[in-house]
């Protein structure tokens, strides 16, 4: 197979332009977590690359694509660890286990992603004002929904609103990984053994 050519006659390298958005894209998750979302411009982004900004902007439609892919990304590679241990989990209380322990120590161990993650998720807005990523964060309570829905079906838990305690759960899970972030040597291996204790005996019937 042949490499494509632009429209200006170069020839593109499918392998190397993947590359190179994987060089942009870990570039602008390590400076969003330094800086934050606000000082993180596409220069800055650039300079810690080592590239030109035209490089950037020939990858990247500009900041918001740039870190609207940052997140996504980051969201991907979480959600691909959690969803094999969820479908091999035999009982709901399983599953739930797993969304809080998987997640966090997911990020646990990419505390930098974390980081830009929150900072992005945080500041990014629409052109109206409202959180661009709020249809992810939607998502992961209707996964919490679901399961506490079955385990409620099934015996496992008592009887008590879904939509709360998935609410509930989700808000436990961010307030950890918040102290977390302001205080870098948490335990949170205990403390997400300390979150899952208490849900279990919150909801068990």
């Amino acid at each position: 197979m042949q490499p494509k050519i632009s429209a200006v006659g170069r020839k593109r390298n499918p392998f190397i332009e993947a590359a190179r958005r994987v060089q942009i894209i870990k570039a602008a998750t390590e400076t969003v977590a330094e800086v934050g979302y606000a000082q993180a411009s596409l220069a800055r982004i650039a300079q810690h690359a080592g590239i030109s900004k035209s490089v950037i902007s020939y990858h990247f439609a500009g900041k918001d694509d740039l870190l609207e892919q940052v997140v996504t990304q980051i969201f991907d590679d979480g959600w691909a660890l959690i969803e094999p241990r969820l479908a091999s989990a035999r009982t709901e209380t399983e599953r739930l286990h797993v969304h809080m322990e998987v997640e966090l120590d997911y990020w646990g161990a990419n505390r930098t992603r974390y980081l830009a993650m929150a900072s992005i998720v945080d500041g990014h807005r629409t052109s109206d004002g409202k959180p661009r990523f709020a249809q992810k964060w939607e998502e992961t309570v209707t996964v919490l929904q679901d399961l506490l829905s079955k385990g409620q079906e099934n015996g496992e838990f008592r009887d008590f609103d879904p939509r709360v305690v998935a609410v509930t759960v989700r808000q436990g899970i961010e307030g950890a990984l918040d102290q977390w972030a302001r205080n870098p040597d948490l335990d949170l291996k205990a403390y997400t053994a300390e979150l899952i204790t208490l849900f279990d005996l919150a909801i068990r019937k």
